[in-house]
């Protein structure tokens, strides 16, 4: 009976000091949430301002054309997968992985890993890997980015590859992490083009030309598209393991809870049993 006291007392004192790490895990997640969400919201008037400028350059220019909004005659893919420096996310990282499998429908491509899951488990795989300079997802920063999209558009510009797609996760709130694609090159949606005689304002003389100016914009707008992506992504992480941790700190109470009353039961019966020794020997 002593040493099963012993060994349930031993496994408390680990249980409450695995509940302690992860409670502390939680409320370091909570904080790193909260400043991903402020980076995230931070970037999005000058993320429209650029996507606006692009939309009014291609749409106002009836003999406007650019590398960026023509198909190129390449049909290989580049990915650029945003996932987490670490575990303990709960499904965060496989499930962002799942996802990019089912999208690219068993074709080869290369890959831009950002986060240390991401570029371990394509390089492990034996992916292409075309920068592999991002891996630590929590250090990047938005001159990385502009770095990465630099890159990017020389390989576009070039042919090496036909398509740019980002993958990421999107957070929308504590319960809701939802995984994204987003077609970066060629810009599709921006090759449209309106009658001018709808509406003159659309009508702007850019200098020197307006491919010129289109495609100097471009790599700041998939700059902007990348950093969005990395804060979203972080706070997706950050949320992923915030539940994670809570739940793993509710079951490490629920343990300590029936370990304690196991625990206590069996030390009242431990008593029991000396007084009922006491009292049986003292009657003999």
């Amino acid at each position: 009976m002593a040493s099963n006291m012993k060994a349930v007392k031993l496994r408390m004192k680990s249980i409450e000091s695995t509940r302690q790490i992860t409670k502390a895990m939680e409320l370091v997640a909570t904080s790193k949430l909260r400043k991903a969400k402020d980076k995230a919201e931070a970037i999005t008037p000058g993320f429209t301002v650029i996507r606006h400028t692009l939309r009014d350059i291609a749409e106002g220019n009836l003999d406007f054309s650019s590398v960026y909004t023509r198909a190129s005659a390449s049909d290989k893919s580049c990915f650029i997968v945003i996932a987490g420096d670490r575990g303990m996310a709960g499904g965060y990282n496989n499930n962002l992985f799942r996802y990019v499998d089912e999208k690219a429908e068993g074709r080869e491509f290369a890959v831009v890993p950002i986060g240390k899951k991401s570029y371990e488990f394509y390089k492990k795989r034996g992916n292409e890997i075309l920068i592999d300079s991002y891996k630590e997802a929590d250090e990047i920063s938005i001159a990385d980015c502009f770095s990465a999209a630099k890159s990017i558009c020389e390989a576009y510009k070039t042919g090496r590859f036909g398509h740019f797609q980002l993958y990421y996760t999107e957070f929308q709130n504590m319960l809701s992490l939802v995984t994204r694609r987003i077609p970066l090159l060629p810009l599709e949606d921006f090759d449209k083009k309106k009658d001018p005689k709808s509406d003159i304002r659309n009508i702007i003389e850019y200098g020197p030309d307006a491919e010129t100016v289109f495609e100097t914009i471009v790599p700041e707008y998939i700059a902007y598209v990348l950093y969005s992506g990395l804060c979203e992504s972080l706070a997706s992480e950050y949320a992923a393991r915030r539940t994670a941790m809570d739940s793993a700190t509710k079951n490490a109470e629920e343990m300590l809870e029936n370990l304690g009353l196991y625990y206590n039961r069996a030390r009242q019966a431990g008593i029991t049993q000396e007084i009922t020794e006491i009292v049986a020997g003292a009657n003999a």
